[in-house]
């Protein structure tokens, strides 16, 4: 039975191969061979580059360097204290930092500040916090109020904003 097993095995290998074989109906072949005559070799031209030209930063301030701080400019009715020592929670932007708890002792509160280096501060009303002259004005169970001065791009005055840092669950 064996010895009938491989011959038919082997027969019916070599038909499947043979039916493989023909070259009629081969439609990959067929587009390989039309594929170079319908495609066009036509790239469109790389766009000129302009030559790099440096801007010159003029000693009568028409252009201002941006690596150096702006100056406080003596409009407007708001103006940062540039002369208090900073306190430690102004060297993180305001985006940076979150208020994670409540602290209240008799009549005061504080809020718990956590900064990106993972380590937590108490702030109370009066203090300052973020890159903008955030000073605290209010502490609540939800929220820190803040009055941040900044200086308008536009006009160069310094204008006031609120802002807020909701509570971190």
């Amino acid at each position: 039975m064996n010895s009938i097993i491989k011959p038919v095995g082997m027969l019916a290998i070599l038909l499947v191969l043979a039916g493989c074989s023909g070259d009629e109906g081969d439609d990959l072949d067929q587009f390989m061979a039309e594929a170079p005559k319908s495609m066009s070799a036509n790239v469109d031209p790389l766009p000129q580059v302009q030559p790099y030209v440096p801007l010159q930063f003029n000693v009568d301030g028409s252009i201002s360097d941006p690596f150096k701080p702006r100056k406080a400019i003596s409009k407007g009715s708001f103006q940062p204290n540039l002369s208090r020592p900073k306190q430690p929670l102004e060297s993180y932007p305001l985006e940076n930092l979150n208020y994670v708890g409540l602290l209240s002792k008799a009549k005061s509160k504080f809020a718990l500040i956590k900064t990106p280096d993972n380590t937590v501060h108490q702030v109370e009303v009066g203090n300052y916090l973020g890159a903008n002259f955030g000073m605290v004005t209010a502490i609540t169970d939800t929220e820190v109020s803040l009055k941040e001065i900044i200086q308008d791009d536009l006009s160069g005055d310094w204008v006031e904003r609120i802002s807020s840092l909701s509570l971190q669950e």
